[in-house]
């Protein structure tokens, strides 16, 4: 893979190009900066800037202003090779704080070996209605410790609005959910992310994980998109690796409360 050309085509493709990842939502292109406003209850941010130094503070100012004036906080989603170098240290003092570093990591899906199966015992279940979402909700919550409020929202949204945009999977001991994920499927991009791949503590280790980028590799596949991308934690990122997935660049979501 040629790094350097691949992320040069995510930056166009997914970032500078991005669409809106839920019905409701706007982007909209100001200046030197993408944002995205969501729905109601759906995701607000920055995808993509093309700042510089001389530029940078008055466009954090301006979204600052612009997200403020909605009622709520927003997300500026910062890579690691995004200008200017300090972007990082200019929103800090502005008021934002920064989650914990992930590495965007790619994969060419004819690279991939989309052949490999959940562990015996184990089923995957495609979601499509609220009681499948409610699976995918309650898995994350187990798995990573967090309010699923927002992604039941948008998650539902997505399958009632726009099926064809995202893809949604549970997998199933028996009848306890046990791993979820999801994957986004932008219209005419030629990236599919996939995303909230969790597993609840018990199972983790067993290969479910390695089974759900498997199984929506495929789907992708199907779909005639050429690549599939993750921004990996460090947990995710050693099997990402062996599965094929190489890292282009880091990725740090920074947060403004308003």
């Amino acid at each position: 893979m040629d790094h350097v050309a691949v992320l040069a085509l995510f930056d166009r493709d997914m970032r500078e190009g991005a669409r809106p990842d839920a019905p409701g939502a706007r982007v909209e292109r100001v200046g030197k900066v993408v944002r995205q406003s969501g729905a109601d209850k759906g995701w607000n941010g920055v995808v993509w800037s093309g700042l510089d130094a001389a530029s940078a503070d008055a466009a954090i100012a301006e979204q600052v202003r612009f997200f403020s004036g909605l009622g709520g906080g927003f997300e500026w989603k910062l890579y690691g090779h995004d200008r200017p170098e300090d972007l990082g240290q200019r929103l800090r003092a502005a008021g934002f704080t920064a989650q914990p570093e992930e590495t965007l990591m790619v994969a060419e899906l004819s690279d991939l070996d989309l052949d490999v199966e959940p562990p015996e015992g184990v089923r995957l279940l495609p979601v499509t209605d609220r009681a499948g979402v409610a699976l995918v909700a309650d898995v994350h919550e187990q798995a990573f410790g967090d309010d699923s409020t927002l992604l039941r929202h948008q998650l539902l949204a997505q399958l009632t609005g726009d099926a064809d945009t995202v893809v949604a999977v549970v997998a199933l001991a028996g009848d306890v959910p046990v791993s979820a994920a999801r994957m986004e499927l932008p219209p005419g991009a030629r990236f599919a992310g996939l995303w909230g791949g969790g597993t609840v503590e018990a199972w983790r280790g067993r290969g479910i994980y390695r089974a759900l980028v498997s199984h929506r590799a495929r789907v992708a596949a199907e779909r005639g998109y050429r690549y599939v991308q993750v921004d990996a934690s460090s947990q995710s990122r050693p099997i990402l690796t062996r599965l094929g997935f190489q890292p282009l660049t880091t990725t740090t979501p920074y947060v403004y409360e308003g």
